[in-house]
């Protein structure tokens, strides 16, 4: 298992998450912002900068 985050329907689509993500696994979704598990390191920049805690911590198989 890996861990990686996520993004739940809190999500308001400002866009924060992914211009925090040092990595750039987070991209803009039909509905919602979405997060690439195979190129999510973890870090919680995402959730750092999220103002209303739509990413979250998710375990996915390797």
């Amino acid at each position: 298992m890996k861990t990686v985050f996520k993004i739940t329907d809190e999500c308001i689509s400002c866009g924060s998450c992914a211009e925090g993500c040092p990595v750039d696994a987070i991209s803009e979704g039909d509905e919602m912002y979405v997060i690439d598990p195979e190129l999510c390191i973890a870090c919680g920049a995402c959730a750092d900068t999220c103002p209303v805690g739509a990413p979250v911590e998710d375990e996915v198989d390797d």
